[in-house]
């Protein structure tokens, strides 16, 4: 992990731009003499992380006002990464289908999200290999955001995950059905009810096939971008439960 810039935001949380592997990512570290945990910042692909940077860093303030350190990296395929195979075509059958007044076929949700998942997983893995080492950040870690594949995949598959805060809103591949059914760690689901680019069924039947044992869905009318505050705040009371 090679850090390339920085700075401090509100005074005391420092914020610092890093590469791995080529990978672009931001790690926000909040005044502390002690290890931190630490909540890792999804985000939705097809944006890349300086669209997306306001969102962020905003969420990242929340995290430290809170105690926790938060890191996020550019997705496969976002930003200046070399694009995904099959994937800009999986994007022009889409608004194809979008555009059409179609319903969106298995087939092309599998090919536009699931070699992002293939490929996010294991260098979010990496980066977490790589932040845990560093004195100011410690465990126990969360993931929050999305895309929601993402979150699940890793949660099933790093022990190191202790509870997810997902956000429903993208397309659920098949695959990611059964995989949610292995998850057994404590779950905030956020669902905005109203949400133009979201299939509400699809996004309760993805609640109910989760297997944690306590698993909570926050739905609040409204589209896809009118999140309420409150949302944010049971999202934060969410973590500050289980990684402290």
């Amino acid at each position: 992990m090679q850090f390339t810039s920085e700075q401090h935001l509100d005074g005391d949380i420092l914020e610092r731009r890093f590469t791995l592997d080529e990978i672009p990512g931001i790690l926000w570290t909040p005044a502390s003499p002690m290890p931190t945990p630490l909540i890792l910042l999804g985000n939705p692909g097809g944006l890349g992380l300086d669209r997306m940077y306001p969102r962020l860093a905003a969420r990242a303030r929340s995290a430290a006002a809170n105690g926790f350190a938060a890191a996020t990296i550019e997705l496969p395929g976002n930003g200046d990464r070399p694009s995904l195979d099959g994937v800009a075509q999986a994007r022009a059958d889409l608004r194809q289908a979008l555009a059409a007044g179609e319903s969106v076929s298995d087939d092309i949700v599998d090919r536009l999200v699931l070699p992002l998942v293939e490929q996010a997983v294991p260098e979010w893995q990496t980066t977490l290999d790589a932040l845990l080492v560093l004195p100011e950040v410690g465990g126990p870690v969360g993931f929050a955001g999305g895309l929601i594949a993402v979150g699940i995949r890793l949660a099933v598959l790093d022990p190191r995950i202790v509870a997810a805060d997902l956000f429903a809103g993208s397309y659920v591949p098949r695959a990611t059905f059964e995989e949610a059914r292995q998850i057994t760690v404590p779950l905030h689901v956020l669902l905005q009810w109203d949400d133009e680019g979201n299939d509400r069924q699809t996004a309760l039947d993805l609640f109910d096939a989760f297997g944690s044992k306590e698993k909570t869905l926050c739905a609040n009318m409204g589209g896809h971008t009118g999140v309420p505050q409150s949302a944010a705040e049971s999202g934060a009371a969410f973590f500050a439960r289980h990684l402290k």
